[in-house]
């Protein structure tokens, strides 16, 4: 069992940066495969980022490549999104999730635990 715990999202301009956290409960974590997803109002939940449990690949939906980057530190149980060059269609509620897989997983069917979300607001 894993629990993950999602923070700081909030509102920023447009053009600013903003990392968000999620920290995982219990000793196995450097045993999944971690990625980011994304929810805007009235659209469904869409791959972001993900790594694997080793943070050696990642890999990256399109409309973020060159603007975010996940990262992960197995000895605090935690990855991290840090996002720059923000607009305001990166708007959404940040989801966290483990997939009980070494490598890299960009479905949501594939992952086993989710967070609870954090919003990240970016204003034009």
């Amino acid at each position: 069992q894993v629990q993950l715990v999602e923070s700081g999202g909030g509102l920023v301009q447009a053009g600013g940066s903003l990392r968000v956290s999620c920290a995982a409960s219990g000793r196995t974590f450097s045993s999944y495969a971690m990625g980011w997803f994304r929810q805007a109002p009235g659209k469904e939940r869409e791959f972001v980022a993900a790594i694997s449990w080793s943070g050696g690949n990642t890999h990256y939906a399109d409309s973020v490549k060159g603007r975010f980057t996940i990262s992960r530190d197995n000895a605090k149980n935690t990855v991290y999104l840090q996002m720059n060059s923000l607009k305001p269609e990166d708007t959404a509620v940040y989801y966290c999730a483990a997939a009980g897989r070494y490598v890299i997983a960009t479905l949501s069917g594939e992952y086993d635990y989710w967070g609870q979300g954090t919003q990240v607001t970016v204003s034009s």
